[in-house]
């Protein structure tokens, strides 16, 4: 009778599986593939050309060239000029930069504090009705209309822009929060971890709050394509970003008069808007449809 050794090498070799291949996070893998990497490459793009627009525009957004009036697009001037001799390629720039840089403020902090109410609103029917009734007087007003009535109390200006999209911003995440933690609280496993007596906040902390930052994070992408809509619709109509700062809805509402004369000086800004709220949305479908596989 033989006898088989297990420490044998090539009985080893047989006997033990192949480790299985390390599976990517869902959410990696949905933004490496398909509409999930188009929507990062539009805005890694426009970023980036935001983020580089000190070194890499020709002009400053507020120089005025001598000689450049609404001139058409060319090898010098990308974009053309605008009507104050301004070059519009490098002002496109430096509004990448100011409309990244307000959406990159204001929709994290409104995210924070609606999380927050939404979770506190959940702790108690009281909490709760107040929390629900104050959502829904934010939501009846449109966006525009809250920073037309905002901006007539303190004034245009990126400030502004920033607490419209907060304010805009707290509602929906707080509803979200909400909805998801008395749906986590009502699985199996965390009743089971408040039957043997842990506390409210530690079940909170351990099993529901991971358990909202994947929604969170779909609505997150959804809301930076609002905000880069809000804060162009507010520059547009001149509740928005001072001037002479450059901004992407500042540049296309200067361009509405002479787009006889140069109609390129409203596209460039349009393509560039087009894009961020394109890539920002494909990215947030991508991200859900993960979260749904």
């Amino acid at each position: 009778m033989s006898v088989t050794r297990i420490d044998d090498p090539a009985v080893a070799d047989r006997a033990l599986p192949e480790p299985a291949p390390a599976r990517r996070h869902p959410a990696l893998a949905a933004l490496t593939h398909g509409q999930g990497l188009l929507g990062v490459v539009l805005v890694v793009a426009v970023a980036t050309a935001g983020l580089l627009a000190h070194w890499i525009a020709p002009f400053g957004p507020n120089e005025q060239i001598a000689g450049a009036n609404l001139l058409g697009p060319g090898a010098e001037h990308w974009f053309g000029t605008d009507e104050v001799n301004r070059d519009v390629f490098s002002r496109v720039l430096h509004g990448i930069r100011i409309n990244l840089e307000i959406i990159a403020v204001a929709v994290p902090i409104g995210a924070a504090i609606g999380a927050l109410l939404g979770l506190v609103s959940s702790l108690h029917p009281v909490t709760d009705v107040i929390a629900q009734r104050a959502f829904d007087v934010v939501l009846a007003f449109p966006a525009l209309i809250l920073a037309i009535a905002l901006a007539a109390i303190v004034g245009s200006g990126a400030v502004t822009v920033i607490v419209v999209i907060v304010v805009a911003e707290i509602p929906i995440f707080g509803r979200m929060t909400r909805t998801q933690v008395l749906r986590i609280r009502e699985l199996p496993y965390v009743e089971s971890a408040e039957v043997i007596g842990a506390g409210r906040w530690w079940v909170l902390r351990t099993h529901v709050l991971p358990n909202t930052l994947e929604p969170l994070g779909v609505q997150v992408a959804l809301s930076m394509s609002v905000a880069v809509f809000v804060e162009s619709a507010m520059s547009f109509i001149g509740i928005g970003v001072r001037p002479p700062e450059p901004s992407l809805g500042s540049i296309i509402a200067d361009a509405v008069p002479n787009l006889d004369a140069n109609p390129a000086f409203a596209i460039g800004p349009l393509v560039v808007v087009a894009a961020l709220v394109l890539g920002f949305l494909l990215i947030a479908q991508a991200l859900g449809s993960a979260r749904r596989a």
